[in-house]
């Protein structure tokens, strides 16, 4: 077992003393019994550990401290066509969601909002929260970060790749590939595995992405489509290199899989909880976004998985051994290049088609 995947596997001891008492802290005093009497919010997550994650150190505690009910909802997928159908029909089945920087920018742009502005930026646990992540339609909770990861069997006794050029290189670096199937990540990765530098990723210069795509093609063994089946493949050793989501290696470490993840110009983009325009439960969920931001709540999420801690203070309830596997580590984040979701809002339909177009060719 590799040192990452102990501390994968052990991360609920190493959580420091915070503990059970993180989640136990004092309710938002806005909020009296009575006016909290009958409220409830319900909030779309990821899923998965995300569920059981924010259930123990989000939800529960929130009703705990302040009477209002939580109620977590799983949609694996982007689901901005279910929050426009929500705030155009008035029938929320949701309040709030957890959603990325892009659905943010397509919710967001146009005559009708179907978000509401969170206005919580002059409150101090919101404030903290670093500028690069802010918004004023969502409040960033996580970091989320696509990396290259390896088997280090299939590299044993020689160099291991350590960057996107190095995943470029198939002469010096042998093993079988795979590729996400979607240009999401994937254009970015072709222009810097080209030579481009992060800071001139944006905007994409399409032309070079499929020129070095094309250098490629033939080496893949594998176009991949989930999560899941990343995982799986990892684990199995039925890929020896490919970029992915940084918890699906995280998750091949834990299970005992030979991984190593390169968080060198890792790409990463924000999850952000976000109200639904028009929602009459705005206010309880402003509450909750406080409460949820709060620097020892987000530490305490490390129990569960590595978490893309978005205040900085959290990391000072940490261990570090811990901390550097979250994608927010200073060394990680520094190193990496941040999605720029307007460049994808304006241009991914003409990208999509010839990414489609270029695959079957």
């Amino acid at each position: 077992m590799t040192n990452a995947s102990k501390l994968i596997t052990s991360r609920r001891r190493l959580l420091l003393g915070a503990g059970a008492g993180v989640v136990a802290l004092a309710a938002p005093s806005v909020w009296s019994p009575s006016r909290a009497a009958g409220k409830r919010i319900v909030v779309r997550d990821d899923g998965g550990i995300y569920t059981k994650a924010y259930g123990a150190v989000f939800y529960r505690p929130f009703t705990e401290a302040t009477g209002i009910e939580v109620v977590g909802v799983q949609a694996n997928a982007e689901p901005v066509a279910q929050i426009k159908t929500m705030v155009d029909t008035k029938n929320y089945t949701w309040d709030m969601a957890k959603i990325s920087w892009p659905a943010i920018e397509i919710l967001t742009t146009g005559g009708k909002k179907y978000l509401e502005k969170h206005g919580l930026e002059s409150e101090p646990v919101v404030k903290s929260i670093p500028a690069e992540y802010a918004s004023p339609y969502g409040v960033a909770t996580n970091v989320y970060t696509t990396v290259l990861a390896y088997r280090t069997d299939a590299f044993k006794g020689r160099k291991a790749p350590q960057s996107w050029a190095d995943f470029w290189n198939v002469a010096e670096f042998p093993g079988r590939r795979a590729v996400r199937k979607h240009p999401f990540d994937t254009i970015e990765q072709a222009l810097m595995g080209a030579g481009v530098p992060t800071a001139q990723v944006y905007p994409c210069d399409l032309d070079k992405a499929f020129a070095s795509l094309d250098k490629i093609k033939s080496q893949v063994a594998v176009w991949w489509t989930s999560g899941a089946q990343v995982e799986q493949m990892l684990t199995s050793g039925e890929i020896d290199l490919l970029p992915t989501w940084v918890s699906r290696p995280q998750a091949a470490q834990a299970a005992g899989a030979p991984v190593e993840i390169v968080w060198n110009q890792g790409i990463w983009g924000g999850d952000n909880w976000s109200i639904l325009s028009g929602t009459p439960n705005a206010d309880a969920c402003r509450e909750f976004i406080k409460f949820a931001s709060d620097p020892k709540r987000q530490a305490a999420l490390v129990e569960y998985f590595p978490a893309g801690l978005t205040q900085p203070e959290a990391f000072n309830y940490v261990k570090p051994e811990v901390a550097k596997n979250c994608p927010t580590y200073p060394d990680n984040i520094k190193a990496g290049l941040k999605i720029n979701a307007k460049y994808w809002l304006d241009n991914q339909a003409a990208v999509i088609e010839r990414f489609n177009s270029w695959i079957l060719a």
